[in-house]
């Protein structure tokens, strides 16, 4: 990876970082294809690793307001689908896995313009779990299906009900992952790298949260997806 590649894919991961914790996802919707697009062999497993740290933080943070009832019944569904993404990343060459991710971001881009809002049922909420867990471990983008079935929640209770998610999630999935082989030390030492980037996002996610409009700064983070996405799909065939 060259010194631009990594400059950007640094800045992408700040962002990525400022945007999980000001509206409760966006590491994974950003990161992930740009990642892809760079440096393949790095996803899922250094974006689910900085979604760990920088979900902590935000449970940290906002953990007071979890509604522990409603993750934890996601985490129910989320077994399932982290050990049908585990086999996913298992089986797939990293070409298929790359046009999965960029699948992904465009079918939750799509979702959301749609303006789908699922009543947050259990029914509901563990079968976006499933989904969450199936996409999340093999794409590192799991933020979709929970973001739509819990979009009715208020801005902290979101942001700590997906963290609290997605903490425990990730965990499930980096588990799954280490035992089929998939985490080596490249992600991890990569992941190092980056670190400080997702750092600098939570960092200036606090002053910054008051200031956003939330619709607006969706919609960018939602453009970005795509032409990443876009990008990404087209590097495919070329």
């Amino acid at each position: 990876m060259s010194s631009p590649e990594f400059t950007l894919l640094f800045i992408t991961v700040a962002v990525g970082a400022l945007l999980q914790v000001a509206i409760g996802f966006g590491l994974g919707l950003l990161a992930a294809p740009v990642i892809a697009i760079f440096d393949p062999s790095l996803t899922p497993v250094a974006v689910l690793l900085l979604a760990t740290g920088v979900t902590a933080t935000v449970l940290v943070l906002e953990g007071g307001h979890l509604d522990l009832r409603g993750a934890g019944w996601a985490l129910v569904g989320r077994v399932p689908g982290v050990l049908g993404g585990a086999a996913l990343v298992a089986v797939l060459p990293a070409r298929y896995l790359a046009l999965l991710v960029a699948a992904v971001v465009l079918a939750g881009v799509a979702v959301s313009l749609r303006g789908f809002v699922p009543a947050p049922r259990r029914r509901s909420v563990l079968l976006a779990g499933l989904m969450s867990g199936l996409m999340g471990t093999a794409t590192a983008i799991g933020g979709p299906p929970m973001a739509m079935v819990w979009q009715r929640l208020s801005g902290p209770r979101l942001r700590a009900t997906m963290s609290g998610f997605f903490l425990a999630g990730s965990v499930m999935s980096l588990a799954t992952l280490a035992a089929t082989g998939a985490v080596h030390s490249y992600s991890l030492w990569h992941t190092a790298l980056l670190a400080p980037a997702a750092a600098i996002g939570v960092l200036l996610a606090r002053p910054l949260s008051s200031r956003l409009d939330m619709r607006r700064t969706r919609a960018v983070a939602m453009v970005l997806a795509v032409a990443s996405a876009t990008v990404l799909v087209v590097q495919q065939f070329v």
